[in-house]
């Protein structure tokens, strides 16, 4: 069997789980190449054939790659087929995790106990699989300070550095600064090795200059006689 049948047969079995395969008597093509139950290959058949076959079976013949050549047909509990996806399905649905986003409210006032606490339910809220927004806001003469919950947002996002990652930096929205959080530490960067230092090249050293046969002897290079 080709590469393109399997790939038909790929693209089949999406089909019978989207309920869109032929089955059984509305299989109307003169032969099909039948798959067993099991996976093995029952050759080339006539298609009225394979259908008697299933269902002496107690199975149902479905169509699994209907643009092969000759289109692949399998026998198969049709029903407990449709039964098993959809179960397969609802277990996947309940297993996933739909992530959400935490709103946590603070104000230019509030004391560092309040932001302790505030900042402890965010730590769970991370820790769980969601984002946490923080949000300050801002009203009437605090409006002149707004650099206070710059800070305070900053301290927030760095007393969290260990359980989350900063995924919008604090930007004012309206009357309020706003700092969005997401889980996972952030990655230390990788350290390179720093390059090896060149050594200086080294001064050649100087060397004595040579003196005549006469000066090491104790004579004068120049004495007359």
């Amino acid at each position: 069997m080709g590469y393109s049948v399997y790939t038909s047969i790929s693209q089949g079995e999406t089909a019978i789980r989207d309920q869109k395969a032929r089955i059984n008597r509305r299989i109307r093509v003169p032969q099909i190449r039948l798959i067993g139950e099991e996976g093995e290959q029952l050759g080339i058949m006539p298609t009225f054939q394979a259908q008697e076959l299933a269902e002496e079976q107690g199975l149902d013949l479905v169509e699994v790659a209907p643009n092969a050549e000759p289109p692949v047909c399998k026998l198969m509990n049709y029903g407990k087929f449709q039964y098993d996806q959809q179960k397969k399905e609802r277990e996947a649905r309940k297993n996933q995790k739909t992530v959400e986003v935490k709103e946590v409210r603070l104000s230019p006032n509030s004391d560092e106990h309040y932001i302790e606490v505030r900042t402890t339910q965010a730590r769970q809220f991370l820790k769980e699989g969601d984002k946490v927004k923080f949000v300050v806001r801002f009203r009437g003469r605090q409006l002149a300070h707004t650099d206070i919950g710059m800070k305070m947002l900053l301290d927030i996002a760095e007393s969290l550095r260990d359980v989350a990652t900063v995924e919008q930096r604090p930007l004012p929205e309206g009357k309020s600064y706003t700092l969005l959080v997401a889980p996972g530490a952030p990655k230390s960067p990788r350290r390179e090795r720093p390059a090896p230092v060149a050594s200086a090249p080294q001064a050649p050293v100087p060397q004595p200059a040579s003196l005549p046969v006469d000066a090491v002897a104790g004579e004068p290079a120049n004495a007359e006689g």
